[in-house]
């Protein structure tokens, strides 16, 4: 399985905070979200190869 990169994950937590409104305080809470919309996206891609059908 391919790792989900930091640069990826504070791009999607940017991308959510940004979308929530910029609160404060929350940095853990949308780095942990982005986190796991990144891993979830990656199983789904990868479930989907051919080598796998």
């Amino acid at each position: 399985m391919a790792h989900v990169y930091d640069d990826d994950i504070r791009a999607r937590a940017y991308k959510l905070w940004e979308e929530s409104g910029r609160p404060e305080g929350r940095r853990d809470e949308f780095w942990q979200e982005a986190e796991r919309q990144l891993k979830e996206e990656q199983v789904r891609h990868e479930l989907k190869t051919p080598d796998t059908l």
